[in-house]
């Protein structure tokens, strides 16, 4: 199990937490679902005839249906795995789908590319070497996913579930990085 950024002593004073939230994936998938349910309701009811239902009963079955898989998807296995990312003056800390954390100086990065695949919003994070990366804490689980690129290896990290947001993440790194040319 992947460690929580209360038990990995912040590196810095001024640290900013990012982490993945149940609850910001229920809303997230809840209003999609709503919206689409709305949208195609009238089509559905269009094509196949008017049913007569009233439109407060149409909004009540769009609702229950899409808290239902809203909340089944919240409490799934691929929502529980957690990522996090913290932010501070000493450099970037990254612990992505239950997997160690680690630590990179703003020095020993290169690179902070983030970048669409499809619905998801992904964090590359191109280190200057794998001997500057630091290990948070000893671990059996390793750091986070490695994916190779034609720059060389970086880390990666789903940031879909990500609360605040992926665009705070992004000002905050932009932030700290002012003056170079990394994000």
């Amino acid at each position: 199990m992947s460690l929580t950024p209360e038990e990995v002593r912040a590196p810095a004073r001024d640290a900013v937490v990012f982490r993945s939230s149940r609850a910001r994936t229920f809303v997230v998938v809840f209003a999609v679902l709503m919206a689409a349910y709305l949208v195609v309701s009238p089509i559905v009811d269009w094509v196949t005839g008017s049913t007569g239902d009233p439109w407060w009963a149409i909004v009540l079955q769009g609702a229950l249906v899409g808290a239902g898989f809203a909340g089944a998807y919240a409490l799934s296995a691929r929502a529980a795995l957690t990522t996090w990312v913290r932010v501070s003056s000493a450099g970037l800390e990254l612990a992505s789908q239950e997997s160690d954390p680690i630590l990179l100086d703003w020095g020993d990065i290169v690179a902070v590319v983030f970048r669409r695949d499809g619905l998801r919003t992904v964090l590359e994070v191109l280190p200057a070497g794998m001997d500057s990366v630091h290990p948070v804490q000893g671990g059996a689980t390793g750091g986070p996913a490695l994916a190779d690129t034609p720059r060389g290896p970086v880390f990666t990290a789903d940031l879909t579930q990500i609360w605040p947001s992926p665009r705070a993440l992004r000002r905050e790194i932009a932030r700290r990085t002012r003056g170079e040319k990394r994000v």
